[in-house]
């Protein structure tokens, strides 16, 4: 077994005959699984018209529980800093503003603009971190703040025309960690993730659920039932089930499928109740060492400053592909690790090596490589979401709209 040295982080950062990956699988189960005879039963993630991601694979059903983009975005908020203190943070801490702090009341007729003035309202303001944005330095949130758009169009652009990848990564390191693709703005810089995560169940059977919400209806008396009916009846108002005045049954879902299959319900369109988990529950972690190499600075591929710049990735991807995140994905899915970690370094031919991870390594040359950045870092770190951009956003062409989920 190999461990984890500073020498080794800098060689699998920039040598090119070093492995091409890092590598871990990673056990997981519920948290309602106490002993080995429990049965583990877990809910995956619901997608539109078809449920459950679910496939075969030599006669076994697999089931999605958190895709590459959703473990991307549950990874990335690893690097929010409570500390005020800019030496206390591995990535800048870049926060926008969305909302106002006054709305505006719009003048009536017979008064003056002073008037107004006292309609005004106060509205909420939502911070976001960058590192909270699905799309990192690409996404419209970005793209529609003002300064803070004109530094990343810049970066990007950087990006495409030179290959310098040091202008984003002083910016949004963790668009690089976790991939970007600069599709809503001009360059449409595309790159991969130098970290990829990924659950799946192995080996499962969908359950199905029912329910039965049972409202007053039956306590009222008739002709406000009367009344109540004939309302609903009109054009375009609700079912009295939909506003919780009639019973209502839940055995069937929202979808295209038919409810009933010969006779009898149809499971395509039933209300889905989980999987039981007969196989294992896992997690798969790839570190990208071919995607790290492939970043340099301004000074070239063989640079101090590109080799500077790598370490520190390699080593923001290492916390990320460490750090042990809650599991609690979603109601019904709350799991835990079930054993010790077992890292893999992957050679370009031959046999896989086990390798032991130390912290220490790379937390230290993560330090040392947001202290070389740290006088890159845009001396501005708060920014206002400004709608004027936004709208400018719309005016693409429909074909040039991408799907935002792949390079969440």
């Amino acid at each position: 077994m190999t461990t984890l040295t500073k020498d080794i982080l800098e060689t699998w950062a920039n040598d090119p005959a070093a492995p091409v990956a890092l590598h871990l699988k990673q056990k997981l189960t519920s948290v309602e699984c106490i002993t080995p005879e429990d049965k583990c039963i877990i809910y995956p993630p619901t997608y539109a018209d078809i449920g459950y991601n679910i496939d075969s694979v030599d006669g076994k059903k697999v089931a999605l529980v958190d895709s590459v983009g959703s473990q991307a975005n549950r990874m990335e908020p690893l690097f929010k800093s409570t500390s005020e203190k800019p030496e206390d943070w591995l990535v800048p801490q870049i926060q926008i503003a969305l909302g106002s702090e006054k709305k505006k009341g719009k003048a009536k007729k017979g008064t003056d603009a002073a008037s107004t003035e006292a309609d005004d309202e106060p509205t909420n303001i939502t911070t976001l971190s960058l590192l909270d944005l699905a799309h990192r330095g690409a996404d419209a949130v970005v793209h529609s703040s003002g300064k803070l758009a004109e530094l990343v169009r810049k970066a990007f652009a950087a990006l495409r025309e030179k290959g310098d990848a040091s202008k984003l990564c002083a910016i949004a390191p963790t668009s690089l960690v976790f991939g970007v693709w600069d599709s809503r703005g001009a360059s449409s810089e595309k790159r991969p993730r130098l970290v990829r995560s990924i659950i799946r169940a192995w080996d499962v059977e969908v359950l199905h659920a029912a329910a039965q919400f049972n409202s007053v209806w039956k306590e009222l008396d008739d002709e406000d039932k009367d009344e109540l009916q004939k309302e609903s009846a009109k054009k375009g108002k609700p079912k009295l089930s939909v506003v919780g005045l009639a019973d209502a049954p839940a055995v069937f879902r929202d979808t295209k499928a038919s409810q009933y299959f010969e006779g009898a319900p149809n499971p395509e369109a039933r209300v889905l109740g989980g999987v039981l988990v007969k196989g294992d529950i896992e997690r798969t972690v790839t570190v990208n060492l071919v995607a790290l190499r492939g970043l340099q600075a301004g000074d070239g591929p063989d640079g101090e400053q590109t080799k500077k710049m790598r370490t520190y990735l390699l080593s923001l991807a290492l916390i990320a592909a460490t750090g042990e995140m809650d599991l609690f994905l979603r109601e019904g899915c709350h799991l835990r690790y079930k054993a010790d970690d077992q890292w893999f370094s992957v050679p370009r031919r031959g046999d896989t090596e086990r390798i032991e991870l130390v912290p220490k390594v790379f937390k230290d040359a993560a330090e040392e490589g947001a202290k070389a950045f740290r006088q890159h870092w845009p001396a501005e770190l708060n920014y206002t979401f400004n709608v004027t951009e936004a709208k400018k956003l719309l005016s693409k062409k429909e074909d040039e709209e991408t799907a935002g989920g792949e390079q969440s």
